[in-house]
This record gives C-alpha cells, sequence and structure tokens, in this order.
C-alpha cells in the first residue's frame, strides 16, 4: 500500500537548512529600510540643485553643515535615549540655559581679565555641566518616580526655559572672549569643514562607537526592546537610562556652546524648536520611537535631510514657516513608516 501524503503542513524552510523564505524577506526589508533615507537625501539633494542656484556652491556647503550642527548635536544624544524606550522634548530650552549661564561666566572672567584660552575652556566645562546636570534631574525622577519621560521633559522644558529668561535679567550676553568668535568660524581644508562642524563629526563618530560597538549600545538597546528581560538578565536598567538622559544634556549643553561661538552672543530664544528638527532626524534616519532599535550613522543622515531641506527653502527663498511645515510633514511620515516596521515586526 502506498504511503499517504503528510498531513503536516508544508515546511516553510528551504531543503538543506537554508533561510526560511520569510526570513529572506525580512533581510531584504532591513536593508531596504536602512537606505531609504539616503534615497531620500538624495532626490532633496537632486530637486535643490536644479530648481536653485548655486546650491553645490562652497558657500552651500557651508550653510548647510553649519546649519546641522546644532541639530545633529541634540540628535546624537537623543538617539541614545530613544533607542532605550525614552523621549527628552527639554533639550532645546537646556541647550539655550547651558549657553546663557556658559556666557554669563566668560563674561565675568573677560571683566577679570582673566586669559582667552582658560575662559573658553572653563565656559566649555560650565555649558557642559548646566546640560548633563539638567539631564540627570530629568533621569533621576523618570527612574527614581517612574513617571513618564515625556511630562518630566516637558516640565524640564519650561523649567530651563523660564530660568534662561529670569538668567542675566533676561537680556542676552555679549561680553565674550573674541577668539571664541573666531574659532567658531573659522573654517578647515580650505573652507569646507567649519570648526563646529569638525566638532560635530568627532562627536557623531563617538556616538557611532558606543552605540554600535560597545556593551552599553547592547544594554540600551535591549532595555528598549524589553526592559522587564533586560532585569531579568541582571543590567541595571535604572542606571543605564539615568545615562542616557545625563548624555543627552551633555549633547544640548555643547550645541549650546557650538551656537554661541558661531554667533558670539548667548540669547534667551536659542534652541527653540529645535526638538522637532532633532527627533525629526532620529525618526527619518531609522531609530524606533518604540525603542530597542536605532543607530547613530542614520541620525546623521537623517540630519542632513533636515538641514538640505531648511537650506534648500533659505537658498530658494520660500517662508520661513514652511521650513517648520516640511520638517513637521516628514517627521509625521517618519513615524507612520517606523510604526508599520513595529507591526510587521510583531506580526512575525
Amino acid at each position: 500500500m502506498a504511503q499517504s501524503e503528510s498531513t503536516h503542513p508544508k515546511s516553510t524552510h528551504w531543503e538543506g537548512g537554508a533561510p526560511s523564505r520569510p526570513a529572506t524577506v525580512r533581510r531584504f526589508l532591513g536593508r531596504a529600510a536602512s537606505l531609504w533615507t539616503f534615497g531620500i537625501l538624495l532626490m532633496i539633494v537632486i530637486g535643490f540643485a536644479l530648481t536653485t542656484n548655486n546650491f553645490f556652491s562652497k558657500a552651500g556647503w557651508q550653510a548647510i553643515s553649519l546649519n546641522s550642527t546644532e541639530v545633529l548635536l541634540i540628535a546624537i544624544g537623543g538617539t541614545f535615549v530613544i533607542v532605550a524606550g525614552g523621549i527628552d522634548l527639554s533639550v532645546g530650552s537646556v541647550l539655550a540655559l547651558s549657553g546663557i549661564v556658559s556666557a554669563m561666566v566668560m563674561s565675568s572672567l573677560v571683566d577679570s581679565q582673566r586669559g582667552a584660552i582658560e575662559t573658553m575652556i572653563i565656559g566649555l566645562m560650565v555649558a557642559l555641566a548646566v546640560g548633563a546636570g539638567a539631564g540627570a534631574v530629568n533621569g533621576l525622577i523618570i527612574t527614581g518616580f517612574n513617571v513618564s519621560p515625556f511630562i518630566v521633559t516637558l516640565g524640564m522644558l519650561g523649567v530651563a526655559r523660564g530660568l534662561t529668561q529670569l538668567a542675566n535679567g533676561g537680556q542676552e550676553v555679549s561680553n565674550l572672549p573674541p577668539e571664541l568668535v573666531v574659532i567658531g568660524n573659522s573654517f578647515l581644508l580650505d573652507g569646507w569643514i567649519a570648526v563646529p562642524v569638525a566638532v560635530t563629526i568627532v562627536a557623531a563618530f563617538t556616538g557611532w562607537l558606543f552605540l554600535a560597538k560597545t556593551r552599553f549600545g547592547r544594554r540600551i538597546k535591549a532595555i528598549g526592546s524589553n526592559s522587564q528581560a533586560a532585569t531579568r538578565t541582571g543590567i541595571k536598567v535604572k542606571r543605564y537610562l539615568l545615562l542616557t538622559y545625563i548624555l543627552s544634556g551633555l549633547m544640548a549643553g555643547l550645541a549650546g556652546f557650538s551656537a554661541m561661538s558661531q554667533l558670539g552672543v548667548a540669547t534667551i530664544t536659542a534652541g527653540q524648536g529645535i526638538e522637532l528638527a532633532a527627533v525629526a532626524a532620529i525618526v527619518i534616519g531609522g531609530t524606533s520611537l518604540y525603542g530597542g532599535r536605532g543607530s547613530v550613522a542614520g541620525t546623521v543622515v537623517g540630519a542632513l535631510i533636515v538641514a538640505v531641506l531648511e537650506t534648500g527653502l533659505i537658498i530658494a527663498r520660500a517662508n520661513s514657516a514652511w521650513q517648520i511645515i516640511v520638517v513637521g510633514i516628514i517627521l509625521i511620515g517618519a513615524v507612520l513608516v517606523d510604526r508599520q516596521r513595529a507591526r510587521v515586526a510583531r506580526s512575525e
């Protein structure tokens, strides 16, 4: 009697232990997802190159690269926070507070005839300390009292902005070392790379190294994927979450000092609205708002997309309101793509 056909369902695997078709499709989609931001950046660049003059000039590149420095510095720290499953909405206000406090300290040192180099180093340390301190407050409240990061950092946004407006009687600070402005507006490589851009490149490479190649980065991703599972494996979740918020504040402080060095003045309005651009850069770059997945390299591309859009619209003499509108539309689109990715991942 002939053996009947098996009643078991057909295997989804190829013979010889080859990967299943769903696994192959997932790998293909993963690669496509990692490349889509490059495609968007390329299309935007081509579009502006065809519709505006001097877009590919040295001046155009200088504008794009300088326009991306503060956003990218903020987004680097934000990438760690979002990968860990959090959010930091306070970064723009922390940027302004760090800049104004640093400028006030440097102004007092200039009046006391302190050396320019020493004054700038102290000013940088103050900016970083204020930023890290604000991040530490965020992290301690979130981890210590189990409060939503959205609520805590939104509150810090208001607190930091209010303190900025109270500092120095609500006036800008312009009595800074002249050497600071010289450095902030100097260029390297025959004028192609500004000093703040060079600093941002170093920060981005360092951030990529930590997130992609170290135990710290792997644990941050594990926490974002499943914090309870991470706790069961022995990861000190609260400690790592606290560190991500400190890092986010630290980068906001560095961004505040960078902005001050370029403008030659610390203003109380600095950093307003930069949260939108930073989150857009992070999400466009492929970091999931659900946590557990992301890369600083993708964030760099996302920040360039935002900078190219804003600079291109300025060159095209479009109404400044369109900058905010376009970035907002792209952010919504990126979030929808991220949500679809998460839905596909849950269904597999």
